[in-house]
């Protein structure tokens, strides 16, 4: 039985990761420092260490673990704090990134290490979507640059050292279990705002596009990537895919789904746009189709209404 370790196993999409994994027939790890992920969500299967990636004890078990397959997804995951705290972004996306990838060199072994990295924050807002894998990157946040940094620190340690890594770059990835913070966050807002009665809020004309795209197929990207044949490490780009639909949504086509997934009529409230944020996101996914032989399977109203009945069960669940 092959073995993986899967960091942030705990929170929105590495909790969705391990029960892929686990229903693959591997032997599963998690390991959260439970800053943001919840004990709730590990399956009760895979073994859990409550550790932070940025910790020796976190790097010991890397090195000592013998894993076959490890997938990093802990991180700090806050555009907006990542701007209000660069250097705790920092110390979180890049240095936690880099203590795991050292802690693999120096044990002698050579797993897959597969990196959750972002497809939208990274190429930044000079570029027409859909964004493909070679375009330029130019983020425009902190957590955009600590992204592209651990990127290029295992395309380095590729080249140096010989380890075997990937880079998934996610557009804004939605679903059960999702918390209510970053971009994608949006979804789970509205989702309580519905239930809660109370109007979705959009800011500035809510014109602005991103690609939502489901856990569920998220975490299928993951094994794929796991499992598939890869070509020669190389450049930057070589073994970075983009995880996406390929097709842009407003917010306010987002919200009229949800209402329609919910059978109500939540009225939308206007506010202020946000300065600097992204006017359009949406990456090209033909090439985790060529090499990795993946593709989307759940359409936005599938996953908008399974998302809006597991946060509706959820609420009825507390109050019952």
């Amino acid at each position: 039985m092959e073995s993986v370790l899967i960091t942030g196993g705990a929170g929105f999409i590495g909790s969705h990761v391990a029960d892929m994994f686990l229903a693959s027939g591997y032997d599963v790890t998690v390991v959260d420092n439970l800053s943001s992920g919840n004990p709730e969500n590990v399956p009760e299967r895979a073994r859990f260490h409550e550790l932070d990636v940025t910790s020796p004890d976190a790097a010991a078990l890397v090195r000592e673990g013998r894993f076959d397959v490890i997938l990093h997804l802990a991180a700090q995951i806050d555009v907006r704090r990542s701007v209000s705290e660069p250097l705790f972004d920092a110390s979180v996306n890049i240095l936690g990134t880099v203590n795991l990838i050292e802690a693999v060199r120096a044990s002698g072994g050579r797993p897959r290490f597969i990196f959750s990295s972002t497809g939208g924050a990274i190429y930044g807002d000079f570029v027409t979507p859909p964004n493909q894998e070679p375009m330029p990157k130019d983020p425009e946040s902190p957590y955009g640059i600590a992204k592209m940094s651990g990127e290029l620190y295992l395309a380095a340690y590729g080249r140096l050292y010989g380890l075997d890594t990937v880079a998934l770059r996610y557009a804004n990835v939605y679903g059960p279990r999702q918390d209510p913070h970053g971009e994608a966050g949006v979804v789970a807002i509205f989702c309580n705002r519905i239930l809660d009665e109370r109007p979705m809020t959009v800011f500035g004309e809510g014109r602005q596009t991103r690609d939502y795209v489901f856990v569920k197929d998220v975490a299928r990207a993951n094994l794929a990537a796991a499992q598939r044949p890869l070509p020669a490490r190389g450049q930057l780009d070589a073994r970075a895919f983009n995880v996406g639909t390929g097709i842009e949504t407003s917010v306010l086509e987002l919200a009229a789904g949800l209402r329609q997934a919910a059978g109500a009529d939540t009225p939308i409230e206007h506010a202020p746009a946000r300065p600097g944020e992204l006017q359009r996101s949406a990456v090209d996914i033909r090439k985790a189709g060529e090499v990795l032989g993946w593709k989307p399977e759940v359409r936005l109203e599938r996953g908008l209404r399974e998302t809006f009945e597991w946060f509706s069960s959820r609420r009825t669940q507390r109050t019952a």
